[in-house]
């Protein structure tokens, strides 16, 4: 006989708002199953008002509120039974943060928790990474956002250290991550990765998820350093238009998708490693698998 339960994680970002609807499947004598029934993004881009002028704009803020409507009939139709709205870091540094906290609460009734860059990190290190990753190895899981970008070194199948920055695709968009902070993480990258001798990448966010997409190579298969990098100069010589005309990319990924896909590529230059798995997981998953388990 099998249990199945319905969780729902919305993750408030930088540069979309999403709503993950996860159907638990628990089975007496088998490893509980976490599937995904629904995910809906919205490309709200709320790191484009917090990091430029320091506030949510007006119409962001009635976008929210619509959208966070909009996600709570979805739960309600879905029968989700446990809900967790996490935002990050444009919600972190946006001073009327707090005030369309409490306004979305009063009009909509869904309760935002605006978690910081460590507390965002431990729960995107707590998704399921098992599946993935070999207790044999090192890995490097980066997740790029769009206001920060979170790191953790797995070895030995445990997390060994794991550090947030602000660094974001929407703030290298527009010129907001000086040279020091990209030298603060070399540093700190190089320091973590200098006692192993091979490490290898996992990649989550939007990005990288649509780069592998691209690939088109299996889902256990990884992208290697050279493949990335030949992306990279491939996006960087096409123009906005040409990236949403002949890639596919929606308006909001057509731009965001460089300076994350270098990001990555540095990541991966100062580790050593030259090549990166994409597991399709990231915040979302997270919230849903620490609420299970009760960590959150």
């Amino acid at each position: 006989m099998i249990t199945i339960k319905k969780y729902a994680a919305i993750d408030i970002g930088s540069n979309a708002m999403r709503l993950l609807i996860i159907n638990i499947v628990e089975q007496k004598g088998h490893p509980t199953q976490f599937n995904k029934n629904s995910l809906v993004r919205v490309p709200i881009r709320l790191g484009q008002d917090a990091f430029t002028v320091g506030e949510i704009s007006e119409e962001n803020v009635a976008r929210m509120i619509d959208a966070m409507k909009a996600f709570n009939l979805l739960m309600k139709v879905h029968k989700v039974e446990k809900y967790k709205a996490c935002a990050t870091s444009a919600m972190r540094e946006a001073y009327n943060g707090k005030e369309i906290v409490d306004l979305i609460k009063k009009k909509t009734d869904i309760k935002i928790d605006v978690i910081d860059g460590k507390k965002e990190a431990t729960i995107i290190a707590a998704s399921d990474l098992k599946q993935f990753i070999n207790s044999e190895k090192t890995y490097l899981y980066v997740d790029v956002g769009g206001g920060s970008t979170e790191f953790s070194l797995f070895s030995g199948g445990k997390i060994v250290v794991s550090k947030s920055f602000k660094i974001g695709t929407v703030r290298l968009l527009n010129n907001m991550v000086s040279e020091i902070v990209w030298i603060e993480i070399e540093k700190w990258i190089k320091a973590i990765t200098k006692d192993w001798d091979e490490i290898t990448l996992i990649g989550s966010g939007g990005n990288i998820n649509k780069l592998f997409k691209l690939s088109e190579k299996h889902p256990d298969k990884p992208l290697s350093y050279v493949y990335l990098s030949s992306q990279y100069q491939k996006l960087n010589s096409m123009t906005y238009e040409q990236r949403i005309a002949e890639l596919g990319l929606n308006p909001d990924r057509a731009d965001v998708i460089i300076p994350a896909t270098r990001i990555y590529l540095s990541a991966m230059k100062w580790s050593g490693a030259r090549q990166i798995f994409v597991p399709k997981i990231g915040l979302s998953d997270g919230i849903v698998k620490a609420m299970y388990y009760g960590r959150i």
